[in-house]
């Protein structure tokens, strides 16, 4: 066999050395990068620390130290109600007005005109996401165990996955929102809805329903609190759950069909 490289002029390559071969990144490279830049924005962001982090702190402490939600509310209850509207805090709230702001300064549509996915900027968004749910992990869950909340090896397994599908569901919808409405909307109404997840959850923990919350689990905050309630002790709350992956398909469907990267 000749070797062609024997055979070529000094300075000369094999024809096709330098053949361009454009091509998209693998899905998985595509979501890990976008995954990276979302956690870093996220962590920086001073104000979404202070809706993610100290405000649950607060109503943590506050709610066990202080029988607000009723004497016969237990740390438990509370403890998973303070996830709950952590994970509403940085899936929802967060990613609805921050992706808002987006498209409407352009910052989005340089991200589309990349040529990236819709799905993978969702993705991206969940794994930044999940980075800011894994310090709110540590703090809250510090703060809980310190005032007195214990849990068993396999409840907490199990309330990891039911929290990582609350944040998948929480963040499709701020991305379904935050994708389609103008930042003025998205601002106000982003907020509001916050405060009805946070005051529906807070009722149906005082009126001690939420092992049995009934027709309140079709309010996304009480089903992941009331699936997270039932992981915890490591059992398994099928309607919550169906509530749960019903938010998520239809917040995703519709992020795919309707988003839009400029405002």
């Amino acid at each position: 066999m000749t070797d062609t490289s024997e055979t070529l002029a000094p300075g000369r390559f094999a024809p096709g050395t330098f053949t361009p071969a454009p091509q998209r990144a693998s899905a998985a490279r595509m979501i890990a990068a976008q995954g990276r830049i979302e956690a870093i924005l996220l962590l920086r962001h001073g104000e979404q620390i202070l809706v993610n982090l100290l405000i649950p702190a607060a109503i943590l402490i506050g709610a066990t130290v202080v029988p607000v939600l009723g004497d016969q509310t237990s740390v438990d209850q509370i403890v998973t109600m303070v996830f709950s509207i952590a994970a509403a805090s940085a899936g929802f709230t967060g990613q609805a007005i921050s992706l808002a702001f987006d498209r409407r300064y352009g910052a989005l549509k340089r991200t589309g005109a990349s040529g990236v996915p819709a799905w993978t900027i969702i993705a991206g968004k969940v794994l930044g996401v999940l980075a800011t749910v894994l310090v709110q992990i540590v703090v809250l869950g510090g703060i809980a165990l310190a005032l007195g909340w214990r849990i068993s090896p396999g409840g907490a397994l199990l309330g990891f996955f039911t929290l990582l599908a609350g944040v998948t569901a929480f963040t499709a919808l701020g991305l379904l929102l935050g994708g389609t409405q103008s930042s003025e909307v998205v601002l106000a109404s982003a907020n509001f809805i916050w405060l009805v997840l946070l005051a529906v959850l807070g009722w149906v923990v005082y009126a001690e329903k939420l092992s049995t919350p009934g027709i309140w689990d079709l309010v996304p905050s009480v089903a992941l609190a009331d699936a997270m309630d039932g992981a915890l002790a490591a059992t398994i709350h099928p309607w919550a759950w169906l509530a749960l992956i019903g938010w998520a398909v239809f917040a995703v469907a519709g992020t795919i069909r309707w988003f839009r990267f400029d405002g």
